[in-house]
């Protein structure tokens, strides 16, 4: 049966001297594509199987086995991600979370992933949209966050700070020397996981609220999630 899929190539696998399979992330979740000949000079494929290619595929498909690949039309090449080391370490995180997110569930998270690359691509904050993705990732892996109170007694007033170890809100009478964070930066929270990512057109915070979040996020993945990514590891790095 041949299918037309709209995806993303996350990881390219070599097979023989000249073929290839890739994965693609799709809305019906990942799927192993066999690619003949794709590593040779001269094929049609060479240059539309590569990491991070955007498009539809369409494919001679094969239920729980590896689908053939017939042809592929780029919907975007993504041009400026590719070409920005910093934005690329950012893709290459969001994919890396994505592949473990989906693992856990399909339903939505190719949407919020591709809608994440997209707006990237059109030049706005890869570090604000890494995190809001982050917060909405969280209930797939079964973690989410409690944005309505405090995580200590459940008072929905009085929020002083958020903690990444104690695992969200904290309100005066529970607070125990955490750092205190600006109250733009408790409100963002809600935001990040309540906007509508396709629907953003411009993001303007200061660099102390988004590094309080960023500081907040990664604190919290580390503690409860048990993910640890290299490319997290070195987008922490890139940005000391």
């Amino acid at each position: 049966m041949i299918k037309e899929i709209e995806g993303m190539i996350f990881k390219e696998i070599p097979y023989g001297e000249t073929s290839k399979i890739i994965q693609v992330f799709t809305n019906e979740g990942i799927i192993g594509i066999m690619c003949r000949g794709a590593k040779a000079l001269k094929s049609p494929f060479r240059a539309v199987t590569l990491k991070f290619t955007y498009g539809k595929f369409n494919i001679y498909y094969k239920e729980n086995k590896l689908s053939i690949l017939e042809s592929v039309d780029v919907i975007k090449p993504l041009s400026n991600l590719k070409g920005d080391i910093t934005s690329l370490s950012y893709l290459n995180y969001i994919t890396e979370l994505t592949y473990q997110v989906m693992k856990q569930a399909n339903e939505n998270v190719y949407d919020l992933y591709i809608n994440t690359v997209l707006k990237m691509e059109e030049g706005l904050d890869p570090l604000i949209l890494a995190n809001i993705l982050e917060i909405k990732y969280l209930d797939y892996l079964g973690v989410g966050l409690n944005l309505e109170e405090c995580v200590g007694c459940g008072a929905k007033a009085n929020i002083l700070t958020i903690d990444g170890d104690r695992g969200g809100y904290i309100c005066k009478k529970c607070y125990q020397n955490e750092i205190i964070v600006e109250p733009k930066t408790i409100e963002l929270l809600r935001m990040y996981y309540y906007v509508e990512i396709k629907s953003i057109s411009k993001l303007k915070i200061s660099e102390k609220v988004k590094n309080e979040i960023n500081y907040f996020l990664n604190t919290y993945y580390e503690r409860y999630t048990g993910l640890y990514l290299k490319s997290k590891n070195f987008l922490n790095k890139l940005r000391d």
